[in-house]
């Protein structure tokens, strides 16, 4: 008897070691969640030794740990694998700042901008509610209207050409690329980029092309858009996104959006710390989406 009752035991400490075992941190992107089945996608980051970064799902086991987890959000939590499935535990956001200097001051002045003028955080378009129309005019010197992208993702972020820090600006249209680069098939057709320019006064005619060429952009696909420094900052406020002329140079914060197929802000990421392949996965889920 005693000998059963052991081997019980034995059974249960070496079983429970075996999911401890399995238990392993990690972080990403929120890509989806499914209230209906209590889960998550994530956008993971490489764990070295167990798996490459990849899209993964997770069963949540608490329903209210799937409380105000939203498309963007940046999270860490432990990976629990018990039998064939596979959890999201100890869920935690965050922080999405990029604590380099230049963002740091840009959010800095954002804070004392908005304590001045409290009616500036309100023009910023809150997930889930559709964007309002604006036009400015891209490197082939059309005017473009962003209505006119309707039943279309439409992926967007910030830029100027003389951005000197190549963690800001470039890193950010260096996503974008690799988001065309993905869906060469749909870019287009399916998908349309755009790069806002924060330089408007420098970035304009010539200079506007020239820097749209640096990425190759082709205006069918990507526009890279300017026009009078108030719409400019118009469209701006429309993303919580700020920029303000320092000694010759811009200090900005930095963003990037996704808005749906309806026309309706589907994530605003800010910072930099992330990849373009994690922008590719929160796109590839607006584009599953049906029309």
């Amino acid at each position: 008897m005693w000998l059963k009752t052991g081997s019980l035991a034995l059974s249960f400490i070496l079983s429970a070691a075996s999911l401890l075992a399995q238990i392993r941190a990690d972080s990403g992107l929120v890509v989806e969640t499914n209230l209906k089945s209590h889960s998550i996608l994530v956008s993971c980051a490489e764990i070295p030794g167990y798996m490459a970064p990849m899209e993964m799902w997770f069963k949540i086991r608490l329903p209210t740990d799937l409380n105000g987890l939203k498309p963007g959000m940046q999270i860490r939590f432990n990976i629990v694998t018990s039998g064939n499935v596979v959890y999201a535990e100890q869920i935690k956001q965050e922080a999405s700042e990029n604590f380099e200097s230049e963002p740091m001051q840009a959010g800095g002045l954002t804070a004392i901008s908005s304590a001045l003028n409290p009616g500036q955080a309100a023009t910023a378009v809150k997930v889930g509610e559709p964007v309002p129309d604006f036009a400015l005019t891209d490197q082939s010197g059309e005017q473009i209207h962003l209505s006119q992208f309707r039943n279309k993702v439409v992926a967007l972020t910030f830029g100027y050409s003389r951005c000197p820090n190549p963690n800001y600006c470039r890193r950010l249209s260096n996503n974008l690329a690799g988001v065309e680069r993905r869906f060469a098939n749909r870019a287009g057709r399916d998908l349309i980029l755009l790069t806002i320019d924060i330089d408007p006064e420098h970035d304009k005619g010539e200079t506007l092309s020239d820097y749209a060429q640096v990425w190759h952009a082709d205006p069918s696909k990507w526009h890279f858009l300017s026009g009078p420094k108030p719409e400019v900052k118009h469209v701006a406020s429309l993303f919580g996104m700020d920029f303000w002329r320092d000694e010759g140079l811009l200090t900005h914060s930095l963003h990037t959006v996704i808005i749906d197929r309806r026309g309706q802000l589907a994530v605003n990421l800010e910072g930099n710390n992330f990849t373009a392949r994690q922008v590719g996965d929160l796109v590839e889920s607006q584009l599953n989406q049906e029309k």
